[in-house]
């Protein structure tokens, strides 16, 4: 059976979602800050599982049936994103819970929803990293430009504003990333659930979360350093631009003392 996930935006009102799906004859029910719906018909067992983080993992339905779902969440989305992140794979009952990489098969032991609920906490944080570093990859491409420029003619030309604008737009991003970082750590659900924790780290295991929060990290250095480089060459545009009023107010005051004489010789 498929099991997907899906990274839609920043975050999610799960307090409103939730009061909507109970108008919709729906019973959600909560796990710390994750919304958990339950469906059971001829086709088996079926599990929606609405992260805070902007994030929602479906086990067991078809492909129609998860558009729907996204649907009733867009309207509690904070920051939707411009393309939603996505993973897939398949999972079916066996003797023990296990992951087989190579042919991306979830075996699961039981139907018990908080295994499932662990392995989505690892597998929703997935897709929530792929936004991550779709995100700063682009703000990478966008700016690789100007140490380059910086190298070879010696100034990036860009207008003080264009210049106050890309720091901005850095330290924004840096920001932005450094805030939802603690979305990547280990749960608070497992604090009081420790018996159920291996399966959570089982499925981070098997999306890499640890090899790519490092390059994450990384990329976010990367940034930290356009910044400084930016900020730098702003305070170097800013201080270029005083010297140039001091200049002009010397040249002024200059002729305005020549000025002065030659009308008192007059």
């Amino acid at each position: 059976m498929r099991c997907s996930s899906y990274c839609t935006a920043d975050n999610y009102d799960v307090d409103e979602l939730a009061k909507y799906l109970r108008s919709e004859g729906l019973d959600p029910k909560f796990y710390d800050d994750v919304i958990h719906l339950h469906k059971g018909d001829d086709e088996g067992i079926k599990e929606i599982f609405y992260f805070s983080y902007g994030c929602v993992i479906f086990w067991g339905l078809g492909e129609e049936e998860e558009e729907q779902y996204l649907e009733y969440a867009k309207p509690y989305e904070t920051t939707p994103l411009e393309e939603a992140t996505h993973d897939a794979c398949t999972f079916e009952r066996g003797e023990e819970t296990a992951i087989h990489e190579e042919e991306d098969l979830i075996l699961l032991e039981s139907d018990d929803v908080l295994i499932k609920l662990s392995l989505s906490h690892g597998l929703t944080q997935s897709v929530k990293l792929t936004a991550f570093e779709a995100s700063i990859a682009k703000t990478i491409e966008k700016t690789r430009h100007l140490p380059a420029e910086l190298a070879t003619a010696g100034k990036i030309s860009l207008s003080r504003k264009k210049l106050s604008q890309k720091i901005g737009a850095l330290f924004a991003e840096r920001n932005s990333i450094n805030l939802h970082s603690d979305i990547l750590d280990t749960p608070e659900f497992f604090w009081r659930r420790p018996r159920y924790e291996p399966y959570y780290h089982m499925a981070s295991q098997y999306m890499d979360i640890a090899i790519r929060l490092d390059i994450l990290n990384r990329r976010l250095d990367v940034i930290h350093e356009l910044y400084d480089i930016l900020s730098n060459e702003l305070k170097h545009a800013h201080s270029s631009h005083l010297e140039w009023v001091i200049i002009w107010l010397i040249v002024s005051e200059v002729v305005m003392h020549i000025l002065k004489d030659f009308l008192k010789w007059i």
